[in-house]
């Protein structure tokens, strides 16, 4: 269905539309047709057609819609004034969810899934890049290799020039710079952080196009050869974003174990989301893995300095002046995701406070330059930010009632079930449909409530003061010998949750002895639901806190590649490897004969050629080895990047499995089992470790 045909229809439909929303119901009638809604809504999800899929997103809005409608008209009626603030508090949070429900449903509609514009065979045609690699206080170790997969890429040597822009100033990064041959810019001062060491570089520089990874970003060979053809086919793209691919697990993938077989928390933004402002022409920039035109940058001033997102704040501008952007869905670079809970949150706050500064000064609902389906998309992702304080509302509600009797809903349970079931039911359903292989059900629940707590300050004062802050550096490639409780930042979610379960204990007292009480027993049954959901999602939140050893100094990628294993007696033998990281190896052990055998090199086949490594044994058996790399040059570094992390098909892998709702929310049941029942388990093996006479005690 095209975008004309939708909005004729929506406009034939507004009609039957109002009128599905405003007519009023009782219980049992509003019952008959919500069960009657979701049973449609089930009997179309049968059919995988996109036109479907569609009428499903009208169904999901008009039922949503007529929700609120109900909200705002029959329950906003408070006997008290700490009700009423509680209340209108609560229904401005409702308010809130609906809005970013619609204008999610407007972005991930239609995804546009742009392909690879090739290059013109005669290579006099193509650009000149400009690869910018911002760095300030990151260790060499990170940003070697960024270096050395830039000089990977496949485009000719005189269309393309590297430079380490090292905000830092750090001699060892001038020396390196110097080794590999790439260009070494540095400056007097830090002004405007990264946005202005890019700013610097472009004063230079002269390259055509400007391509920019953040310093723990490989890019594999393809990177440029898939991205640049963009810019020749469309004379006024200013921007081609491309997927930011994390070849490390972030704190949710390492902590919860179910994560690590879900969707990580990124994909549903660099997957639909993306995908959706691509056909309205509202890519973001995000700031690294992504190729601009430097005309489009001159003509607004270069990168953004007004705000700590300079990166989406840059596109916004371009776009203001008429320049189109792009999104190409296909993982051409991976970096480190962040390693730790603590600085997960910073970074998510620095991304926060950002959107609220574009959002205060250069707000995309007003001034020239965009559609309305641009200035929504923009809107979607500033307003996205502001969850903080609508999911703390939504977490503490039921404590109200709870702990205090306090009625902040001016309904009786059964009316409020029956309204509230099939918006909530249907706008669950079809974002799974939709979005179910890049975001699991009540996953973005977890998500927003790690967060949510640490937003409301920083956003509100935003708000409020938007040239407040600074911009922050997010560390990447830090270790952990120990793992540990990271208290502090879960301190309001314990808080919160213990609140939860006095309620809830003191409610089921309460139902029970509902006469005694002189209470209406489904009110209480309807809390003491919603509290337990609360309780739930804030567990598996707390989880997340509970770090685990990070001691590994490189990451395995689980890669199969045809090798050769030369012995120091002269063999070679073939085998296939298991794992590869930039430290080592793990192959297939070819011949159990030779296990205890010297081992010199070991050859990976590629078929863009073959290269050896000096390796040492560490372990080997029947079934695999495990070889260490040992004593490599800066060349030899250099292929081994080649071939580890560049390669033009490293981080394309299989898709996740279509999301089942009902096995996501197991998923969550089974991060908070685990939660306790691996705090027992530690801390039953340190009882028993103490107790005199024990194992470690005698050793």
């Amino acid at each position: 269905m095209t975008k004309f045909l939708f909005s004729l229809l929506v406009i034939l439909l507004l009609p039957v539309a109002a009128v599905i929303i405003i007519t009023p119901m009782d219980s049992p009638k509003q019952y008959i047709f919500g069960l009657i809604s979701i049973g449609i809504l089930f009997l179309l999800g049968f059919s995988k057609n996109k036109r479907i899929s569609v009428v499903m997103v009208i169904m999901s809005t008009m039922m949503s819609t007529r929700y609120i409608y109900w909200r705002a008209t029959e329950t906003l009626h408070f006997n008290s004034t700490i009700e009423a603030i509680l209340g209108i508090g609560l229904f401005l949070a409702e308010l809130y969810v609906w809005l970013i429900l619609l204008l999610g449903y407007l972005q991930t509609t239609w995804p546009l899934k742009r392909t690879i514009e090739p290059l013109p065979s005669d290579m006099n045609l193509w650009p000149t890049v400009d690869v910018y690699i911002p760095s300030y206080n990151e260790s060499l170790d990170v940003v070697r290799d960024t270096v050395l997969a830039a000089q990977c890429i496949d485009y000719p040597k005189d269309k393309i020039k590297i430079y380490v822009l090292d905000d830092g100033k750090r001699d060892e990064f001038a020396v390196f710079s110097a080794d590999a041959g790439v260009g070494y810019i540095t400056r007097n001062d830090n002004a405007h952080a990264k946005a202005g060491n890019l700013n610097h570089a472009m004063k230079l520089t002269k390259g055509e196009l400007i391509c920019v990874f953040d310093c723990d970003h490989v890019a594999t060979r393809a990177f440029l050869q898939a991205t640049v053809g963009s810019f020749l086919k469309d004379p006024k793209l200013a921007l081609i974003q491309t997927p930011h691919y994390f070849y490390s697990p972030d704190p949710f993938e390492r902590n919860l174990s179910p994560a690590s077989s879900i969707p990580n928390e990124g994909a549903l933004f660099y997957g639909p989301v993306q995908q959706g402002n691509d056909n309205w022409n509202a890519t973001f920039f995000c700031g690294s893995c992504a190729v601009i035109r430097r005309v489009a940058l001159e003509e607004v001033g270069g990168f953004a300095t007004e705000t700590v997102t300079e990166d989406a704040h840059s596109a916004l501008k371009m776009q203001r002046r008429g320049w189109n952007t792009a999104f190409l869905d296909i993982p051409l670079a991976a970096g480190l995701a962040t390693e730790r809970l603590g600085l997960h949150v910073i970074q998510r706050t620095r991304w926060a406070r950002g959107m609220t500064q574009i959002f205060r000064v250069d707000n995309p609902l007003f001034g020239r330059g965009l559609t309305w389906p641009q200035r929504l998309c923009y809107l979607n992702a500033m307003l996205h930010f502001q969850f903080g304080l609508p999911r703390v509302v939504f977490l503490t509600a039921p404590i109200a009632f709870l702990l205090f009797n306090l009625n902040i809903i001016s309904s009786s349970a059964s009316l409020i079930f029956a309204y509230a079931l099939p918006h909530l039911v249907m706008s669950l359903y079809v974002n799974s449909r939709m979005n179910g292989k890049f975001r699991y059900t009540f996953w973005g629940e977890i998500y927003e409530t790690v967060m949510a707590f640490h937003l409301i300050l920083p956003t509100i004062v935003t708000m409020f003061a938007p040239k407040r802050g600074k911009f922050n550096v997010t560390d990447k490639g830090g270790l952990l010998d120990v793992g540990f409780f990271d208290f502090n930042i879960v301190k309001p979610h314990l808080i919160v949750a213990i609140l939860l379960m006095i309620g809830i204990g003191y409610g089921i007292a309460r139902m029970v002895f509902h006469t005694y009480f002189n209470i209406d027993p489904n009110v209480v049954a309807l809390n003491i639901a919603w509290g337990s959901f609360s309780v739930l999602i804030l567990l598996a939140a707390i989880a997340v806190a509970k770090e685990t050893r990070q001691v590994r100094k490189t990451i395995r990628i689980d890669v199969e590649i045809p090798a050769i294993v030369h012995y120091a007696n002269g063999i070679s033998l073939r085998t296939r490897t298991i794992d590869m990281s930039m430290g080592g190896v793990q192959l297939i052990t070819p011949d159990v004969r030779y296990l205890n055998e010297e081992i010199e090199e070991v050859e990976i086949q590629l078929q863009s050629g073959a290269e050896s490594f000096p390796v040492s044994q560490i372990s080997g058996d029947k079934e695999a080895m495990r070889l260490k790399f040992e004593n490599l040059t800066l060349d030899k570094r250099r292929e081994l990047v080649r071939v580890v992390l560049a390669r033009a098909d490293a981080w394309i892998g299989a898709d996740y499995p279509q999301d089942n709702p009902l096995r996501s929310l197991a998923s969550i049941v089974r991060c908070v089992f685990e939660l306790f029942y691996n705090t027992w388990k530690e801390r039953h093996s340190s009882k028993k470790a103490d107790k005199p006479g024990s194992e470690s005690e005698v050793a």
